[in-house]
Parts: structure tokens; sequence; C-alpha cells
């Protein structure tokens, strides 16, 4: 199977030297972004500082970006590595998604949703 971030004719919406970032196809919420190293790798602790230092960069630039297209309340930001923790697509992808009042009850726990009875605490 062929990997869909290494596709060419994808919707780039920033990119740098070592990363690019784009809409992701399924998204949480209105404006989510992925951001994802130019070299196929699959686990985040795989990359380069390079690598890492250009995801960084991306994410502080589409928060800028979705910041002035959704004004949104808040962010979670995560990455998958491995299949028990939920990875699908091999290729790294950092997960930058807005959140706003009232897209959930109680958002309290954040991340921490991932165990469900582990997100209030």
């Amino acid at each position: 199977m062929s990997c869909p971030f290494c596709n060419e004719g994808l919707e780039i919406v920033c990119e740098n030297g070592f990363a690019f970032a784009i809409y992701d196809k399924y998204p949480v919420n209105q404006g989510h972004i992925l951001i994802i190293p130019k070299r196929h790798v699959s686990d985040f602790f795989e990359t380069t500082p390079e690598e890492r230092e250009a995801i960084s960069a991306l994410l502080q630039e589409c928060k800028s970006i979705i910041d002035k297209s959704y004004s949104p309340d808040g962010y979670n930001i995560g990455v998958n590595v491995g299949k028990t923790a939920g990875q699908t697509i091999f290729h790294v992808h950092v997960h930058l998604i807005p959140r706003y009042e009232g897209d959930m009850t109680d958002p309290r726990g954040g991340v921490r949703g991932v165990i469900p009875e582990k997100r209030i605490y």
C-alpha cells in the first residue's frame, strides 16, 4: 500500500525544508492540520533534530493560519506512535487540532481522553 503523504498532488498549506502541512482529510474540527516530515519515517522518535525543529516551526505557522481563518478557543497537539497508540498511517504526522467552546460537553483532561476513563481526574 502506498503512503498517502508521499504522493504528489497534496494541497500543501505551508512548508519548509524538512516538513509540510496539509489539512486533515478527516478533520476532528474545522481547521485540523497535519504537519508531516518530507522524509518517509514511521516513528516520531526516529525523526532527526532538524525534522523536529521544522515540525515545531510549522506548528507555529499553522496556528497563525488557523487563528486568522477560524478563531479557535484552544488547541490540541498530538502524535500517534505505533499501532497500539492508534497510528494507522505509518508516516509521522503531528495533528494540530483547533478546539472550539462547546465542541464537547466537558473537555477536561484533553489528550488524556485517549483512554476515556482516565480523562477526568
